[in-house]
């Protein structure tokens, strides 16, 4: 079971005019906009992939062929917001919307997002669950947390001065160090 991302939902956390004036651009370089808006979700990636946490909120639907035996399932979606709706999907592909009540939260969705799942399901015999959450930080979610914003400025501020430097070749550029720290910091840890 992975996630799949439908939709983003909010915006980036740092705007192509906050990322100007954190890079001292005047206000007649307008020509390095473009490369900053594309900077901007390459480097709240990388972020998001060292902190194992979203960064942005948006959208994801979860199928299951089988409910959890002992009625939870992790996610690897930190921070986990909210169950947004629940179905049955039977085999010619048509969606049945079930009350989501018995789909609830886990009692920790920024260390251990998981969906707890309450004993009064329908049974799934030859269907398949479908259920949509929602997921990261901004908008309905709790605010990222400071040192994620700055690793995502240092992580743009380093790919936007050193681009091209090294020729195209070998692995992708890896955070800054500094970045690397910050992030670290509010890495989610797993087992």
């Amino acid at each position: 079971m992975i996630p799949i991302r439908v939709e983003e939902t909010g915006v980036e956390p740092v705007s192509v005019a906050e990322m100007r004036a954190y890079l001292r651009l005047a206000s007649d370089e307008s020509a390095e906009d473009a490369l900053i808006a594309h900077l901007i979700p390459a480097a709240r990636a990388a972020v998001e992939a060292q902190a194992r946490r979203l960064l942005r909120p948006a959208r994801f639907r979860v199928a299951l062929a089988a409910w959890p035996r002992l009625g939870l399932l992790p996610l690897p979606l930190s921070p986990l917001v909210a169950v947004l709706r629940a179905g049955l999907v039977d085999a010619r592909g048509t969606l049945t919307q079930i009350d989501p009540g018995p789909v609830r939260i886990g009692p920790d969705p920024w260390e251990a997002p998981c969906l707890s799942f309450g004993p009064d399901l329908p049974p799934l015999g030859a269907a398949s669950a479908l259920i949509e959450v929602s997921a990261g930080c901004g908008g309905d979610g709790p605010p990222i947390p400071e040192p994620l914003v700055q690793a995502l400025r240092l992580t743009i501020a380093d790919w936007f001065e050193n681009r091209g430097d090294a020729g195209g070749t070998g692995p992708p550029r890896a955070l800054p160090p500094e970045a690397a720290g910050l992030t670290a910091a509010c890495r989610r840890m797993r087992l």
